[in-house]
């Protein structure tokens, strides 16, 4: 139980900011919901907080970003796992497979924040006679001759 709840985790941070959010979030409320409206509520509710402190840490750098998501990810999966081990057996085995299918629909699903590039397989970029190759140029990018030696420095 303990490596699917992380798996959840994982795939809630995974998703924040990204086109896959939008699914997972409606998924994942439902999940802790379990047919209770309020529940799934107050589940979107903490989803959102999550992209939300997410996206902001993003805004603060690499360090802020990295820090954010294994907090988050924590967080989800501590919440996922105490609420696998809270229910009865047999409605356990049946939440841990509803789990897991929404893990699995998720699995495939590539897809980038704005300004990325998502790539589901190889990706090969190359660049030949002196251009330049890139999947996302921020700022725009430039090319010219190298500078001529000056004869006098050999």
């Amino acid at each position: 139980m303990t490596a699917l709840a992380a798996a959840g985790g994982t795939a809630v941070v995974q998703a924040a900011g990204t086109d896959a959010w939008t699914g997972i979030r409606q998924q994942v409320a439902g999940w802790f919901g379990r047919g209770d409206e309020q529940r799934t509520t107050t589940e979107l509710e903490r989803l959102d907080r999550t992209a939300g402190e997410l996206q902001a840490a993003a805004v603060s750098g690499q360090a802020e970003t990295e820090q954010a998501i294994l907090l988050h990810a924590e967080r989800w999966r501590i919440r996922m796992e105490d609420l696998l081990e809270d229910l009865p057996d047999d409605r356990r085995a049946q939440a841990a497979e509803d789990l897991r299918a929404i893990l699995a629909q998720h699995q495939g699903a590539v897809s980038a924040g704005t300004g990325g590039v998502a790539v589901g397989s190889d990706m090969n970029i190359h660049a030949e006679g002196g251009s330049i190759a890139a999947s996302v140029i921020h700022g725009g990018a430039h090319i010219s001759p190298p500078p001529t030696p000056d004869p006098s420095k050999g």
